[in-house]
C-alpha cells in the first residue's frame, strides 16, 4: 500500500479512489455514527425535534449543520483505528439573504465545511480533491509532520492525501492556506476538527457554532456576518434545546478582516474549556473574546423556558447577521 508521507507528486482522482478502496474497511459512516451515538458522551441526552426546514447548501441548512458530526469511514489497519474522510474543494453560489447571493469557495459544497471528529490516537486519512478552479489546500491545526501541514498548493483537478495521528485532544480546525489566506478563508474554506479525549466528556446536547463573515464587494471589509454560514438564520429559526439539560457548544471564530469577536449568551453563564484541551473548566463567564481561529468549548444549562439571544457584543456584527436565539423548551 502506498505511504502518503512518501508521495512526491500529485495523485489523480482515479488513483486516489483506487487507493482508498483497497483493503477491507470494517464499516462505513453508519457504524461510526452508531458507535458514537451510543457512547457515554451522548447516550443519555435527548435531542429536541428539529423543524423541517429547506436545504440551503448541499442538502443541508444551518439547523442540521449544528449537530452534523462527520466521523469518517472507519477501518482497522495493523490494529489501529483509521478514519478516512473525503473532502472536495468546490465553488457554490449561496443566497445569503433576499438581496445578496455570494459565490463561496468551500469544502464539500457547504460553509462551514464538514465537522470532522475522531478520538485521540486515531489515524486520520483525508482524501482531498480540488475541483474549484483555483489552487487550494487543507491546513490542519494540531500536531503532525511537516509534509502533512497543508501548505503545498493543490492545483485544480488535482488531489492529495493528508494522513496523521489525531492529537492532541481538543477543538482544532482546518482551512485553506493559499495566499492570500484572508481571501480563501473569507470565501468559506474552513471548519472544525474535534478530537475527543480518551475519557469521554459528560453527556450533553452537543452542537457546533462557527462565526464567519462575508466581504461581498471585495473591499477588504465584511458586510455580512453569520453563525454556520447564513446570516440571521438562528434569529428566524431559533435553536431548540431542553430546559435543565447540559448544552455543549463547540465554538470557533473564523471572521477575517476583524481583529476579534466576542460571544455572549443572555440570562446565563457558561463554563469555558479553553481550546477544548482540558476536561476541567478553565473559567466561567457570559462573554468570551476570540481572535481569528480561536475556539473553545462552552457548557451551560438553562433553568427557565423561553427564547434567549446569543451574539457577539460587537453590535455591528450582530446587527448584520451574527445573532440568534436558543429556544429553551420543557422536557417531554
Amino acid at each position: 500500500m502506498v505511504n502518503p508521507r512518501g508521495m512526491s507528486e500529485f495523485w489523480s482522482r482515479r488513483q486516489l479512489l483506487q487507493w482508498s478502496l483497497a483493503g477491507a474497511g470494517l464499516t462505513g459512516a453508519a457504524l461510526a455514527w452508531q458507535q458514537f451515538h451510543n457512547s457515554p458522551s451522548t447516550g443519555a441526552i435527548a435531542i429536541p425535534p428539529l423543524p423541517n426546514l429547506p436545504p440551503v447548501m448541499n442538502s443541508l441548512n444551518p439547523m442540521t449543520v449544528l449537530r452534523d458530526f462527520d466521523y469518517g469511514t472507519v477501518k482497522q489497519e495493523n490494529g489501529r483505528t483509521v478514519r478516512e474522510f473525503r473532502i472536495t474543494a468546490q465553488n457554490t453560489n449561496v443566497q445569503l439573504n433576499s438581496a445578496v447571493s455570494f459565490i463561496t469557495w468551500n469544502f464539500n459544497g457547504r460553509v462551514p465545511g464538514p465537522t470532522l471528529r475522531a478520538q485521540e490516537g486515531d489515524r486520520l486519512r483525508i482524501l482531498f480533491f480540488n475541483q474549484s478552479g483555483n489552487a487550494h489546500t487543507m491546513h490542519f491545526h494540531g500536531i503532525h509532520p511537516a509534509e502533512m501541514d497543508g501548505i503545498k498548493p493543490i492545483r485544480n483537478n488535482q488531489a492529495t492525501i493528508y494522513e496523521f495521528d489525531a492529537e492532541p485532544y481538543g477543538v482544532h480546525l482546518y482551512h485553506c492556506h493559499i495566499a492570500p489566506v484572508t481571501r480563501h478563508v473569507g470565501k468559506g474554506l474552513y471548519e472544525m476538527l474535534i478530537i475527543d479525549p480518551p475519557t469521554p466528556r459528560p453527556p450533553a446536547d452537543e452542537m457546533v457554532l462557527v462565526m464567519g463573515a462575508y466581504d461581498v464587494n471585495d473591499d477588504g471589509k465584511n458586510e455580512l456576518y453569520a453563525f454556520n454560514g447564513i446570516p440571521d438564520y438562528y434569529m428566524e429559526h431559533p435553536i431548540p434545546i431542553y430546559q435543565n439539560q447540559l448544552t455543549r457548544v463547540y465554538l470557533l471564530n473564523m471572521i477575517e478582516w476583524d481583529v476579534a469577536a466576542t460571544f455572549h449568551i443572555h440570562a446565563n453563564f457558561f463554563d469555558i474549556y479553553a481550546t477544548g484541551m482540558t476536561t476541567k473548566a478553565s473559567g466561567r463567564s457570559d462573554v468570551v473574546t476570540m481572535g481569528i481561529t480561536e475556539r473553545h468549548i462552552l457548557e451551560f444549562t438553562y433553568p427557565y423556558p423561553g427564547k434567549y439571544m446569543f451574539h457577539p457584543h460587537q453590535d455591528f456584527m450582530a446587527e448584520v447577521g451574527c445573532m440568534g436565539f436558543f429556544e429553551v423548551i420543557p422536557p417531554v
